[in-house]
Parts: C-alpha cells; sequence; structure tokens
C-alpha cells in the first residue's frame, strides 16, 4: 500500500532494520518536550478510566490560551480527526480547496459525498494565494479551506486577501476552514492568524502534533461557533482524545521555554538549508513554515536517499506538482547538513 503522506518510519524500518532521519514529516526536531514525556507517563495511573470525553480541563486551557469561551474549542484525534467530524457534520454539496494543498481536506470531503473543486496555484506566482482566488467563491459553495502557511509550500497569505476571503465567504453562506497547524512555525505568528475574526462562517484547525513533536501522542483541536462544534462532536467516537493525550495538551501549553528554542531554531536554519539546497541545483521555493518546497530535475531523487537513511517527501502525489517536486522538513543544523551531504553523493 502507498502512503499519501510522508513519515513512514515504520515502512523503513521493515525494510531497511533500523530508523531513519526523517526529513519527509515536518514535526519539531527537538523532539517531544520532557515536561510532555513525564506528564504522559504520570497519566498512566489514570489509564484504566476512560478519558473525558470533553475534554473539559483541556479545552478550558486552550480557551484560556486564544482568549474564547471553552464551548467554541473542541479537541480531536489529530487535526485529520476533526477534518473528518467536520465533512459528516456538515454534508456540504460543494467545496474549494486550492492545489498543492494537504491531502486530508479532500479525503474527507470525498468520504461525506462532497464534489471538491480545485483552484490550482501557479508555479510562476510561487504558488501563492491571489485575487483570482476571491472569484471562485460563489453561492455554490458550502466550504472553503485554506492552509496558512500552506502544505507543501510553506507560503501564507496576504493578510488582507484573508480577510476579503473570509468576507467573501461571509457574504456567499460558506464557511471558511483555515487551517493554522504550521502557523506557530511562522516568524510572527500571531501577526497571521485569523482568530480576531473568529465567527460563524470561519473555522480555526490547530494541532500539538507538529509544534511539540507530538505525532504520535494524535492531538488536535479546532475554534468556531459553539452549535457547529457540537454537532462535530456528535459526528464522531465518544472517546476521541485519549487521557494520555489531554495530559500531554495540559503540559505542552506550559513549554514556553522549549517553543522560544524551537522558534529560534527554525529561523536561523530555514534559510541556511534553503541556500544549501540552492546549490545542489534546487529551484526552492520561499516557505515561511518549518519546511521548504523545491524542484529538481532528478525525478528518483527520494529514492537514493533512502538507502542512504534519510527520508524525503516525494511531492509528485500533490495536484498541481508533479515528478520532480520535493518538500524537506527543517532540522537542526547537523541534520540539514548531513541532507545536504546525502543529496550531494547521489545528484
Amino acid at each position: 500500500m502507498k502512503l499519501t503522506h510522508g513519515g513512514d518510519w515504520a515502512g523503513y524500518q521493515q525494510e531497511y532494520g533500523g530508523l531513519p532521519l526523517d526529513f519527509s514529516a515536518n514535526v519539531s526536531p527537538l523532539g517531544l518536550p520532557e515536561g510532555v514525556r513525564e506528564a504522559v507517563i504520570g497519566a498512566l495511573a489514570q489509564a484504566s478510566r476512560y478519558p473525558d470525553p470533553l475534554c473539559r480541563d483541556l479545552c478550558r486551557a486552550l480557551a484560556e490560551r486564544h482568549g474564547v469561551h471553552p464551548e467554541q474549542v473542541l479537541c480531536g484525534n489529530g487535526a485529520a480527526d476533526l477534518l473528518f467530524r467536520l465533512a459528516l457534520a456538515l454534508r456540504p454539496r460543494r467545496a474549494l480547496v486550492t492545489a498543492p494543498t494537504f491531502a486530508e481536506y479532500e479525503q474527507a470531503l470525498l468520504a461525506a459525498g462532497c464534489e471538491a473543486q480545485r483552484h490550482f496555484l501557479r508555479r510562476e506566482e510561487g504558488f501563492a494565494v491571489t485575487e483570482a482566488f476571491l472569484d471562485r467563491i460563489t453561492p455554490e459553495m458550502d466550504v472553503v479551506f485554506l492552509c496558512e502557511p500552506n502544505n507543501p509550500t510553506g507560503r501564507t497569505t496576504d493578510r488582507a486577501l484573508l480577510q476579503k476571503i473570509a468576507g467573501r465567504c461571509g457574504s456567499c453562506g460558506a464557511l471558511l476552514v483555515v487551517d493554522e497547524c504550521f502557523n506557530e512555525f511562522l516568524d510572527e505568528p500571531e501577526a497571521h492568524t485569523l482568530l480576531s475574526e473568529l465567527g460563524p462562517h470561519l473555522l480555526i484547525l490547530k494541532a500539538f502534533t507538529k509544534w511539540y513533536a507530538m505525532a504520535g501522542i494524535r492531538l488536535g483541536y479546532c475554534l468556531g461557533s459553539p452549535s457547529l462544534l457540537a454537532e462535530m462532536a456528535r459526528c464522531g467516537q465518544p472517546w476521541g482524545v485519549s487521557s494520555l493525550a489531554q495530559a500531554a495538551g495540559m503540559q505542552a501549553l506550559r513549554e514556553d521555554a522549549y517553543s522560544e528554542r524551537l522558534r529560534r531554531l527554525i529561523r536561523e536554519q530555514r534559510p541556511l538549508l534553503a541556500e544549501g539546497l540552492r546549490g545542489l541545483g534546487c529551484q526552492v521555493f520561499p516557505g515561511e513554515a518549518s519546511y521548504l518546497l523545491f524542484y529538481h530535475k532528478d525525478f528518483q531523487l527520494a529514492q537514493k536517499l533512502r538507502p542512504k537513511g534519510i527520508l524525503l517527501r516525494d511531492c509528485s502525489n500533490y495536484p498541481g506538482l508533479g515528478a520532480g517536486w520535493y518538500r524537506s522538513a527543517v532540522r537542526t543544523g547537523e541534520e540539514n547538513q548531513a541532507l545536504l551531504r546525502s543529496m550531494g553523493e547521489v545528484l
């Protein structure tokens, strides 16, 4: 079975017997915070009980963090879980997504019988969302998806245009879903979030997965209208977030020193990795998050790096891209240099 995403360390381990240096998944290179690890271990004492199905403590903590009411917060088994809940709750007929972008939007929509229409982002425009996107938002659209910053391009949309998009969705009666799961990796995350625009026609997706390296724990959440979130809650299993994940989330919100270290690391290493990739003949796009999209004429680059113990995200299965497109996570300086050395050997 060919997986849609990167991060298939288990497939690599089965093939080679060891673990790879994984640039195909965009999780924090600092690893799980020690405080979070200890919180998960501590929560094991209560693992014989069902978890709180309403995630009361975590929702209150997230509401306080974002300045909203707890009823405007819904937690899930990762952001992907919430996407499928949303599709089942809305049962939309038509939806608009960009291309290339995160695959789960279309997967969730198709599972709910929705027609997903693609707005293709143009290479010559740096894969940026432009004013042309506004023309695609019509009263026939039930829901519109935007990934900010976009995955795999790492680009954000100009804030003024984002507000226009939100206004157009409101006037057309469409729900705007803004995926901010990589927002924390931006140099100025607070300057780009649409949290201040939160209302009946806006849903914001967030996750602990990438920033806190909690991909295996699975914890995401969304912010939106209480009525929509209540319907989404009914469209999934009652115990969607384990007690271990809830404990991990509560502790993660206290990891300020970890967050400062990570932001400094990404800000420092992103341009250095981009420069190194360009030196190897890659066309690198100006990503703003913890990953970089690039093109190289060697269509077998990811396959050549695999025996060397490195996983790179082959982006040929993204609609709007194709052979020769790759995405690399930004990791530590030592790890990034290992990637560049291995690429130099195989190119």
